[in-house]
C-alpha cells in the first residue's frame, strides 16, 4: 500500500498568520499555489492553513481590503494534519469525510510536506492497484488516527468528531458483515420449487 509520504509535496510554502491577506495573496502568485501553511506561533501551537476560498469568501466577496485584513482572521485552525505513514486509501477516506481537499504532513512538530486531491490522482497507485483492506485492520488504522488527531488537535474539535464518525461508520459495516445468514429449512426449499405441494398447504382455521 503507498503512503502519504510517496505522494505528498515536500515543499512546503508557509506564512505568518500576522501577515497580511495581501502578503498572501502575493506568495500564492509567486509559487503557482491555491493554499499555504499558516506557521504555528510555538511548538505547542497547531498548524493552520489559509486557501484561496478563504481569501475570496471572506475578504473579496466583502470588499475588505486585503492589506488591512491578516491572515489569521481568515484561516482554518487547526487544521487536519495527516502522518507519513498513512495509507492512500485512509487519507483518501478522511478527505472524503471531513470535505477538505489538502493537509500538512507532520511528524511531531516537524511538518515533512503538504499533500493534496491533485497527489492521490496523479501519484497514487490506486487505478492500478486498487486496495479493499479488511474491514478489521480498516477500523483498528482509523481508530489510531482518531486518537492522534484528537490528542493533537483536542477532544471537541471537528477534526476530532469527523475521525470518530469514520470509526463508526466502519464498526457499522462490520456488524453489518457478522450478521448470521438465515439458512433455509429443507422443507422451505421444496415449498418454493413446489408450492402447489400438499405438504406446502397452509390451512386457516
Amino acid at each position: 500500500m503507498m503512503q502519504v509520504q510517496d505522494i505528498m509535496t515536500p515543499e512546503v510554502v508557509t506564512i505568518r498568520g500576522s501577515a497580511s491577506v495581501a502578503e498572501a495573496v502575493q506568495l500564492m502568485k509567486e509559487k503557482g499555489l491555491r493554499a499555504l501553511v499558516v506557521e504555528p506561533r510555538s511548538e505547542l501551537d497547531p498548524f493552520g492553513t489559509v486557501t484561496e476560498s478563504d481569501i475570496v469568501y471572506k475578504v473579496a466577496a466583502f470588499g475588505h481590503d486585503p492589506k488591512k485584513v491578516r491572515v489569521y482572521e481568515i484561516m482554518t485552525k487547526p487544521c487536519i494534519t495527516v502522518y507519513p505513514e498513512l495509507g492512500v486509501e485512509y487519507l483518501a477516506r478522511l478527505f472524503a469525510q471531513s470535505r477538505i481537499r489538502r493537509s500538512p504532513v507532520v511528524q511531531g512538530t516537524k511538518i515533512l510536506g503538504i499533500v493534496s486531491l491533485s497527489d492521490i490522482l496523479c501519484k497514487s497507485d490506486f487505478t492500478e492497484a486498487p486496495k479493499q483492506l479488511f474491514l478489521e485492520d480498516r477500523i483498528e488504522a482509523a481508530r489510531d488516527e482518531a486518537r492522534t488527531i484528537c490528542r493533537d488537535q483536542g477532544d471537541t474539535s471537528p477534526a476530532c468528531a469527523t475521525a470518530w464518525d469514520i470509526v463508526e461508520e466502519l464498526q457499522a459495516a462490520t456488524a453489518h458483515q457478522r450478521e448470521p445468514e438465515k439458512t433455509k429449512s429443507s422443507l422451505q426449499s421444496y415449498c418454493e420449487a413446489n408450492p402447489d405441494a400438499e405438504e406446502c398447504r397452509i390451512y386457516e382455521d
